[in-house]
């Protein structure tokens, strides 16, 4: 289901709806797709990123439905210029419709600057296949604190 040379995926990777789901969602961030991203998600999905209050979603209630989700989009991710996963295990039991995957990310601006977070990725799908929820836990300030300006 990895699609894109920017996701590193060093965990288990049997068959599991719930972690295909996540890879797709994955690679089309990575091709800065966000047609394909909402194919990834239900139409009444909801999406915390990170769980709590934030400067993507300052009541901290999460963004829901295809509407809450592309301006989630917008804010978060069209403004960063290059994404790159690395994804360092994975737990999704058998017969269980939810993941959640231990990772970093590493976003990079337009002028060359970046920064790393480190984080915790908890998806969950319907019987289609599809993100009903997704919990990303990270914490703004140490992400905030790996900025790197450009070199």
């Amino acid at each position: 289901m990895i699609t894109s040379d920017a996701i590193v995926w060093n965990a288990p990777n049997d068959p599991h709806p719930a972690r295909a789901a996540s890879q797709r969602s994955y690679s089309a961030v990575a091709r800065g797709d966000l047609a394909e991203w909402l194919t990834v998600y239900a139409e009444d999905a909801v999406l915390e990123d990170p769980v709590g209050p934030s400067m993507f979603d300052p009541e901290g209630k999460g963004h829901h439905g295809h509407a809450g989700i592309s301006a989630f989009w917008e804010k978060a991710i069209a403004p960063i210029a290059t994404f790159e996963f690395q994804i360092n295990d994975s737990f999704a039991n058998p017969g269980s419709n939810t993941c959640a995957n231990i990772g970093r990310i590493r976003t990079s601006f337009a002028d060359g600057s970046h920064t790393t977070t480190d984080l915790i990725m908890v998806y969950v799908v319907d019987d289609d296949g599809r993100v009903k929820s997704m919990k990303a836990f990270w914490e703004p300030d140490r992400t905030m604190a790996s900025f790197t300006a450009a070199g």
